[in-house]
């Protein structure tokens, strides 16, 4: 039973997604350093350094992301991007009824 959807169009979608992601892997890296140093300051209150800890966690869930965008792949049914792809790529066909 053909998909009403577009697969092909949702994992364009994701390949689009991964590549912004791939983007603010470097950026987020140097953030964490930044906010691990931070917490190295004499004297911080514990409340603060809670505070770093927790931004560090969550700078730490891009693997997070990269997993829901893998979800999403999975959840596409098997070869109906290829399928759409060809259609495509073949131009669309009249079907005449008689």
């Amino acid at each position: 039973m053909p998909i009403k959807w577009s697969a092909l169009k949702v994992g364009e979608a994701m390949d689009m997604v991964e590549e912004f992601i791939d983007q603010t892997i470097e950026p987020l890296e140097q953030a964490k350093i930044v906010a691990i140093e931070a917490r190295k300051i004499a004297n911080i209150p514990q409340y603060v350094d809670g505070r770093l800890a927790g931004l560090i966690v969550n700078i730490e869930r891009i693997d997070s992301i990269r997993s829901s965008i893998e979800a999403v792949r999975e959840s596409l049914p098997i070869g109906a991007a290829a399928e759409e792809q060809v259609r495509i790529e073949s131009g669309s066909q009249l079907v005449l009824v008689s």
